[in-house]
């Protein structure tokens, strides 16, 4: 059974930082491109960043410079670095495996950014 838990989300302040994990389980994480969306209320899912077996990455452009994907196949974890947040960054965040033709998901950890 596969299974994507994601963890770290909370309430922040503007200008903050966050650090969120996703644990897999069941696939074998090392061949899978893996990555992080985000959705906010009334928006529809958007890619926040992506990073691939060999490490290569993409951001959106509206976090670049400011958050950082990672992978720890060692530890079959997938990392999401979040500095400088700012109110826009709120939303629910998932985490995501894909390996063509299997996609998989997490549930979602809610990620608020607000004074």
């Amino acid at each position: 059974q596969v299974q994507l838990v994601e963890s770290g989300g909370g309430l922040v302040q503007p200008g903050g930082s966050l650090r969120l994990s996703c644990a897999a389980s069941g696939i074998s994480f090392s061949i899978y491109r893996m990555g992080w969306y985000r959705q906010a209320p009334g928006k529809q899912r958007e890619l926040v960043a992506t990073i691939t077996t060999r490490g290569s990455t993409i951001y959106v452009d509206s976090v670049k410079g400011r958050f950082t994907i990672s992978r720890d196949s060692a530890k079959k974890t997938l990392y999401l670095q979040m500095n400088s947040l700012k109110p826009d960054d709120t939303a629910v965040y998932y985490c995501n495996a894909a390996l063509t033709p299997t996609n998989y998901w997490g549930q979602g950890t809610q990620v608020t950014v607000s004074s």
